[in-house]
């Protein structure tokens, strides 16, 4: 897998929260990160599919 950098602002706090939690259990920052954003993506996909779904039963007859 091709991998590269990805730069977000985020807040002091959240900066803070991700570096000490990492820290504590021994995870890398990068891997914490993309792991949280893969499964907050594969969510949000999973809440559009039903939004989608509820859409389309609405239209039936």
């Amino acid at each position: 897998m091709e991998r590269l950098t990805y730069s977000v602002k985020v807040s002091l706090d959240v900066k803070e929260k991700v570096k000490d939690f990492c820290e504590r259990y021994g995870i890398k920052q990068g891997y914490f990160v993309e792991t949280a954003l893969s499964e907050q993506l594969a969510r949000e996909e999973t809440v559009q599919d039903i939004l989608e779904l509820k859409r389309l039963k609405d239209l039936e007859p």
